[in-house]
């Protein structure tokens, strides 16, 4: 009967969310986040540019924001993907404005000049929505971000990422 538990447990917290959800259908289920990243390494003083695609969800109102994406960033000689994963706090700040803190891990692959590395690192990233209409189906974010990696040379990042929100209700 204890194997039975946590089947149980995981089923009414799974019903229970679907309640919730469809009770305030004003939130998306989903947005996607599609735009343009620029990376600065402050050890090494290289900058890097390519594109982003994210999907954010929110299984805590008001509490919780997860954010998955993937970015591959290129300069002369050397290509990154990277693929993180924020657990973010949302703050209203008005009907059409709305600003995140997000923190987490990210994987990070180089091949830099034939050299293929795969390396841990930690992300902070504020992040301000901007809604033009109360529906919040279409909007704009701005994402400034800090990455620190945990392979040896300890790089330091500043980054950047901006573009379109796409709300899937």
């Amino acid at each position: 009967m204890t194997a039975g538990k946590p089947i149980l447990l995981i089923s009414l917290f799974l019903c229970t969310g679907n309640a919730l959800a469809q009770a305030g259908d004003e939130e998306p289920a989903a947005v996607i986040e599609l735009g343009a990243a620029a990376n600065r390494s402050l050890t090494e003083g290289q900058s890097s540019f390519g594109p982003t695609v994210a999907v954010e969800a929110t299984p805590i109102e008001n509490w919780l924001e997860l954010e998955a994406g993937v970015t591959p960033l290129f300069r002369r000689h050397s290509t990154e993907w990277s693929i993180d994963l924020l657990f973010k706090k949302p703050w209203t700040l008005s009907d059409k404005m709305e600003f995140m803190l997000g923190v987490g891990p990210e994987w990070i692959h180089t091949n830099a000049y034939g050299i293929k590395m795969n390396s841990v690192a930690a992300e902070v990233a504020p992040d301000f929505m901007f809604w033009p209409s109360r529906k919040h189906r279409l909007g704009w974010y701005l994402e400034p971000s800090y990455e620190y990696k945990f392979a040896p040379g300890h790089e330091h990042s500043l980054g950047i990422t901006g573009g379109l929100l796409i709300a899937i209700p």
